[in-house]
């Protein structure tokens, strides 16, 4: 039975205490030692119990531990010098803004795309090697300063966890998962309401999806759910699980990601005051369509679709490790017709003229039949014939 409501209780830490919050919501201590050993030293017990996930220890600590805690001196003094140390990362000077001193012409900010993200356990939206790949992306990116948002979904039941039966059979377990026991914070609008982003769908239908944002480093991570009442129950599902779902269930995820994504970024940046980027990277091509949205947004700048699209390629980025077709969604002719026609999304572009830009023959298939692929839009100097270039 699906709960009615659930609530999060969170503790009050008494004053002293108060930057625990600050560095445990930042998830620079996945990989700096001596933040994890802080929150280790905190409660051995409750470090173990939590699993190594500082939010869940503040949680879960008792008020007798705390108030012994805000007491002691030299816990006092290594929380102070944690705050200190992370104040001076986030604010400091790194490799990227020294390279921007000596005059170099550098991007003021890069969009990241990808489908998972493998920052920690404590945030479990990966599944494996691409999602630990963007996740190391996000990490090196904070350490030498690049200024990345990455974008992504959040999925609500994660990946699923796999035990054996007695019989030896595999049985997968999927964890639902609450956002407000995550290290996350909602983007909300000046009026306090949540920000969002909306996509049109086929019959006058709506996919709506908030934006939450966890804060890997120095580097923004938008996470976009469609779990919220104003969908209808099949949009809400949009989120559910990390690939999941049979063909056009994949194709809302992408769409949400690719289109919703940009829109996500813009919604940042316009809240935040964080400079728009002058460069989109997709991490494989499941934001492909990302490119799309970029199109919609120059044409009524008098640009025409061609010219519109050869102003994104020249600020996209596309990066493949697994360039066989066994790793590549394909989407039919008529379902991305259907999503993309004047009943569906981005309306204002003309349905064919998106079809002919990914269409190709299945390799041995029967003549004429074709799907539209998901890889997204090649970087200008990617050679003819390379993993690379995709966008035809």
């Amino acid at each position: 039975m699906k709960a009615i409501r659930r609530f999060t209780v969170r503790p009050v830490l008494p004053g002293p205490l108060a930057p625990l919050s600050e560095l445990a919501r930042n998830l620079r201590w996945s990989w700096h030692a001596p933040t994890r050993e802080l929150f280790r030293c905190a409660d051995p017990a409750g470090w173990r119990a939590a699993g190594g996930d500082p939010v869940r220890l503040l949680g879960s600590v008792t008020a007798g531990r705390l108030a012994e805690l805000a007491t002691d001196p030299e816990f006092l003094y290594r929380v102070s010098e944690s705050a200190r140390d992370l104040d001076a990362y986030l604010r400091g000077r790194r490799w990227y803004q020294e390279r921007s001193g000596d005059g170099v012409p550098l991007p003021a900010a890069v969009a990241y795309f990808s489908p998972e993200f493998g920052i920690t356990a404590a945030l479990p939206q990966y599944s494996g090697g691409l999602g630990i790949l963007a996740g190391d992306h996000l990490k090196a990116a904070s350490d030498l300063g690049v200024p990345l948002i990455g974008v992504g979904l959040l999925y609500r039941h994660g990946y699923f966890r796999q035990s054996l039966s007695r019989e030896g059979w595999q049985q997968e377990h999927y964890p639902v998962l609450d956002p407000d026991e995550l290290p996350l914070t909602l983007l909300r609008e000046p009026d306090g309401g949540p920000a969002r982003v909306s996509l049109g769908l086929p019959g006058g239908r709506t996919l709506r999806a908030r934006i939450w944002q966890a804060q890997v480093g120095r580097v923004p991570l938008l996470l976009l759910d469609s779990d919220v009442e104003e969908n209808a129950p099949g949009e809400r599902d949009v989120t559910d699980r990390l690939y999941g779902g049979g063909s056009e269930h994949r194709l809302l995820q992408e769409a949400l990601l690719g289109i919703g994504g940009v829109r996500a970024v813009r919604a940042y940046c316009r809240l935040t005051g964080h400079p728009e980027p002058e460069v989109f990277h997709t991490n494989e091509g499941h934001a492909g369509f990302q490119g799309l949205e970029r199109i919609r947004e120059l044409l009524p700048y008098g640009l025409d679709f061609d010219a519109a699209l050869e102003a994104v390629r020249a600020g996209t980025v596309f990066t493949t490790h697994t360039p066989v077709p066994a790793g590549i969604d394909r989407f039919d002719r008529e379902l991305v017709a259907r999503h993309f026609g004047a009943d569906g999304e981005l309306p204002g572009i003309d349905t064919e003229r998106v079809l002919r830009l990914g269409t190709e023959s299945y390799p041995g298939g029967e003549p004429g039949c074709s799907t539209w692929r998901s890889w997204g839009f090649a970087s200008p100097s990617a050679p003819t014939g390379s993993p690379r270039s995709t966008a035809r």
